[in-house]
């Protein structure tokens, strides 16, 4: 079944087609004014338009040609009792589908509609494939046999039934954009594309282009029309991750979307519906966000109508053996290596430690163990010196001994360069592992270094001959 778009000025022609393509089980919207159609076809969303040639003010060419300048790739198939090779070429100049000559049985219809609407699937899973962020490769398989896992798994099933949206919490490394796959997969909208997008990682600008489209010319550097993630999106998932991270500003727009299933692309006063459904993650406490006026309670509520919560790893340590081996096989066949085994002591020190980076700080530990222990087994003397933290739990009373009299951005500015240093200077891990994001991680290093660049700029000037000289 396909959603059909019927342009044509005769009230009896259109009814005709209409009738017959509702029998044969689609879903018709008819338009005697082509103005009225066009509107239409940018605000929702059809599979094909059918279009008759000849019509008073817009003829079928002229509505294609306003379509395609739009943006709207929706396959479009003229009729016309006028056929010509001219008018043949010029169809498929402006990018029609193609052309069916008055008179024409009804079978030939309902073939080329088929083709067409299956054009059109394909490209726009294409286009949205091609703007997916998810790794294509990677599984949704969820290992571990605890009792934990079971009840994720169980709570996975069940929420993937519904069309409603899903918050999944949990601390950064447990897993959460793969809870979201698992879910997209065993829903009605697995057919259908899911896309990923990181709010935390770009500008407030960006970040609506990237889920509304826009306009070209809409800003600085915006040369072509670009469709957003849920125009992209429609009928399959959309997942938000690090949701905590988006501005107020969008917080609202994206509450409209939710409410209403509708948007404007950035430049356009256009409002254009749309079929998604999303799923966001967090490693933050919303409700603390809320109080602190930093998360609109509106949206929060609006998008943990099902949250799902994912236990870190260290409250699911039986999970471990079986983790390790699967990222040790999984790993060595990608790299071309035999997989090690870790001997019971070592598999005993990673059962042990804590792990504050949960799961993907196990897969990092996995992977090196591939690289460094080529002789094929994984010795416990390795791993200690691996684990730079303390093997037991975190000391419940190490904030008891902190100093009295530290302000608290001090303690921040210690505990954020201390944890640099433990990855290297890396400040993707750095962020994972305090839970915060990338870019404010970024800011607040901006914001240290020229605050240094302005002490030693006073220094400088206390200690200049003039100064000593006054």
């Amino acid at each position: 079944m396909a959603r059909i778009c019927v342009v044509d000025d005769k009230d009896v022609m259109r009814d005709s087609l209409q009738t017959s393509l509702q029998r044969a089980g689609h879903s018709v919207s008819g338009f005697g004014d082509p103005a009225a159609a066009l509107e239409a076809l940018q605000r929702e969303s059809f599979e094909v338009v059918i279009s008759d040639l000849k019509m008073p003010g817009m003829d079928g060419i002229e509505l294609l040609r306003q379509l395609r300048a739009a943006g709207v790739e929706t396959p479009l198939i003229l009729m016309t009792a006028f056929a010509t090779v001219g008018t043949a070429v010029e169809a498929m100049k402006q990018g029609a589908f193609d052309y069916l000559q008055k008179p024409f049985e009804v079978d030939e219809l309902l073939l080329l509609v088929e083709r067409a609407a299956q054009m059109g699937r394909l490209r726009d899973e294409n286009e949205a494939l091609r703007a997916s962020l998810v790794d294509l490769q990677s599984s949704v398989e969820l290992v571990g046999g605890s009792r934990v896992m079971g009840e994720i798994r169980a709570q996975i099933q069940r929420v993937a039934q519904s069309q409603a949206t899903v918050l999944i919490h949990g601390e950064s490394g447990t897993g959460k954009e793969l809870v979201a796959r698992a879910i997209h997969a065993a829903s009605s909208r697995a057919s259908r594309p899911m896309l990923c997008l990181n709010c935390a990682a770009l500008s407030a600008t960006l970040l609506e282009s990237e889920l509304f489209g826009h306009e070209r010319g809409a800003f600085t550097g915006a040369d072509r029309m670009r469709k957003g993630r849920f125009e992209l999106a429609d009928g399959g998932t959309l997942l938000l991750d690090e949701i905590s991270e988006l501005p107020i500003g969008l917080q609202a727009k994206l509450l409209r979307v939710l409410q209403e299933r509708e948007y404007e692309r950035v430049g356009s006063s256009l409002t254009r519906r749309t079929d998604v459904r999303v799923i966001a993650t967090t490693n933050r406490d919303l409700q603390e966000w809320v109080t602190r006026k930093r998360f609109r309670e509106d949206l929060y509520f609006r998008i943990s109508v099902l949250p799902v919560r994912l236990a870190p790893l260290r409250e699911r340590r039986e999970d471990i053996p079986e983790l390790v081996r699967h990222f040790l096989e999984r790993i060595a066949r990608r790299e071309g290596r035999a997989s090690p085994q870790a001997t019971p002591r070592a598999m005993q020190v990673l059962q042990s430690y804590h792990w504050p980076g949960n799961v993907r700080e196990l897969e990092n530990v996995c992977e090196r163990a591939i690289v460094l222990c080529p002789g094929g087994m994984i010795e416990a003397t390795v791993i200690e010196n691996w684990l730079t933290n303390d093997l037991a739990q975190p000391d419940p009373n190490a904030f008891r001994r902190v100093r009295h009299g530290h302000m608290m951005e001090d303690m921040e500015r210690e505990l954020i360069e201390r944890t640099l240093l433990q990855f290297n200077g890396h400040r993707e891990k750095t962020a994972r592992a305090l839970g915060i994001g990338v870019r404010t991680l970024g800011m607040k290093l901006k914001q240290w270094r020229e605050e240094a660049n302005a002490a030693a700029a006073r220094a400088a000037m206390d200690c200049s001959p003039a100064r000593r000289a006054g």
